[in-house]
């Protein structure tokens, strides 16, 4: 590695020196990092390290799934509310067995099992074996 000339004083020191070992003036020229900017480098390296490998990426994505399958589940239930109000017994059966599913997806096992007595119920004033 070839030396370089201390701006001040002039006496040769590698290009990595912080300082100038005679004079103790500062290397402008240096190729370091100072012991803040590793530790900031350090800290981020961490948190990312944490955030994509360590579950902050998967965590918000399966809270983001689970808000959209609730979703679904209540879009469900107000669909089979417009078919009742429609008084086709067939379409309040398949919109109760829609439901059932969707809280099925969603595994909302309360919200599920009472879906399912709805359907069966609705299906059997349809005529519809179940």
């Amino acid at each position: 590695m070839a030396m370089i000339k201390c701006s001040s004083c002039g006496n040769q020191i590698s290009p990595k020196a912080a300082t100038c070992p005679k004079c103790g003036h500062p290397n402008e020229k240096a190729k370091h990092l100072s012991g803040g900017q590793v530790i900031g480098y350090l800290f981020i390296a961490g948190a990312l390290l944490w955030f994509f490998a360590g579950g902050g990426l998967d965590k918000r994505a399966a809270q983001e799934m689970q808000k959209i399958e609730n979703q679904v589940a209540a879009d469900a239930v107000n669909q089979y509310q417009i078919a009742k109000r429609q008084g086709n017994a067939i379409q309040v059966c398949v919109q109760a067995g829609l439901v059932s599913a969707a809280y099925l997806q969603a595994k909302d096992e309360p919200s599920y099992q009472q879906w399912k007595k709805t359907e069966s119920e609705d299906c059997r004033r349809a005529g519809v074996p179940h």
